[in-house]
C-alpha cells in the first residue's frame, strides 16, 4: 500500500491527460480505457517520458518516474499515480 494519498481527477481533467496520452503516445483514443494495458496499447518507456514532458507542461507540475509510476500497469493505475501531481493552470483572467 503507498501513503500517498488518493486525489479524484475530476472527468475534464481525465480528458485532458488522456488527449495528451493519445497524442503524445500515439495511441488510439477509443483504446484508452481505465483497464487496458499501458504494454497492450504499446506504450514504451520513450513515450510515457514524452507523455510525462507534455502533461508536466499542461499542468505546470513536476511528475516524477519513480514511485506510484513504476508500478503502473493500466490506464487507471496511470491516472492514480498522475493525480496528486496534476493541477490545473489557473486561467490568466
Amino acid at each position: 500500500m503507498t501513503d500517498e494519498p488518493q486525489v479524484e481527477l475530476s472527468p475534464e481533467m481525465i480528458e485532458k491527460i488522456m488527449g495528451i496520452v493519445e497524442k503524445e503516445g500515439l495511441v488510439d483514443r477509443a483504446k484508452l480505457t481505465p483497464d487496458a494495458t499501458l504494454e497492450s496499447l504499446g506504450i514504451k518507456s520513450a513515450d510515457m517520458v514524452m507523455i510525462l514532458m507534455a502533461l508536466e507542461e499542461q499542468f505546470g507540475s513536476y511528475i516524477p518516474i519513480d514511485g506510484p509510476l513504476t508500478e503502473a500497469k493500466t490506464v487507471e493505475d496511470f491516472l492514480r499515480a498522475i493525480a496528486p501531481h496534476i493541477h490545473p493552470k489557473p486561467s490568466a483572467a
